[in-house]
């Protein structure tokens, strides 16, 4: 069981700052320094007996670098406004990010690509992704999407991963970090299921490279190929919004000519 604390409705700010300075394992004096503020000040906020401005809750919350959304529950906490808007990705609004997201996976074709939100619910993918989940039981396509259960899951492309426990020690790695930065009790119920997926050859979930590694790869069985991939994740820069700022690009690059030839000669098949 992994266990982790969550905001809920009620508890004072002081105490969710000190609890994200505990999670962040960052004494007082650093925090203090960082944030400009006396020690004896941060001391008063965390215990209640000073209620921080909201420019100070906003100060903390980056300096301890809070998420956007926990950030805003920090602001509630301490009887202010939410600070950061969260605006559904169709909206006008955001425009010109989806126009943005498009070209970067359209540009990546014929190489497969996915966006994914902070609970890894597949939010688009280009064409090419249809090489990873037409290996999936349909079952698991019915949205939401979670492109790591799809992944993971017997059911799902698990049995086409050639190096299954690599790989998801891996994704669980990078999960079990999340859950750590974020404290958010969705992903810890989706880190808890994927644990009890079974895998004939788990692998420690730190990453100890062999002679000549540079990444992990993720080695998958299609038709009769095996295809080596690498990946790179890609996220907004400097977002101030709560949906931009949780949006992540996954990109897959053939990690050798072979799988660079396959994944050609497959999107040439799919425009016939």
């Amino acid at each position: 069981m992994i266990v982790t604390t969550t905001v809920s409705a009620g508890r004072p700010v002081g105490e969710l700052l000190r609890e994200w300075r505990d999670r962040r394992r960052i004494s007082q004096l650093d925090l203090a320094i960082s944030a400009d503020i006396s020690t004896r000040h941060l001391s008063f906020v965390e215990t209640g007996r000073s209620k921080p401005s909201r420019e100070m809750v906003l100060r903390l919350g980056e300096h301890l670098e809070v998420p956007l959304r926990e950030r805003n529950q920090l602001l509630l906490a301490a009887g202010y406004a939410p600070a950061y808007a969260e605006t559904g990705l169709a909206a006008p609004e955001l425009a010109a990010v989806r126009k943005a997201v498009r070209q970067l996976m359209t540009g990546h074709e014929p190489y497969p690509a996915a966006v994914v939100d902070r609970w890894w619910n597949l939010v688009d993918a280009n064409a090419s992704i249809s090489l990873m989940t037409g290996l999936v039981s349909p079952a698991l396509l019915a949205p939401p999407v979670n492109v790591l259960r799809v992944t993971l899951h017997p059911d799902g492309m698990a049995p086409y991963v050639l190096n299954l426990g690599e790989w998801r020690a891996h994704l669980l790695g990078r999960l079990r970090r999340q859950v750590i930065q974020t404290a958010d009790p969705m992903l810890t119920e989706l880190l808890e299921e994927l644990l009890t997926y079974p895998c004939a050859d788990p692998v420690p979930e730190v990453e100890v490279p062999g002679p000549g590694d540079i990444f992990v790869p993720l080695k998958l069985r299609h038709e009769d190929a095996e295809l080596t991939f690498f990946s790179t994740v890609s996220t907004f820069g400097t977002p101030l919004d709560v949906t931009v700022a949780e949006l992540v690009i996954e990109s897959f690059f053939p990690a050798d000519a072979d799988t660079a030839e396959y994944l050609r000669a497959y999107a040439a098949r799919g425009m016939e």
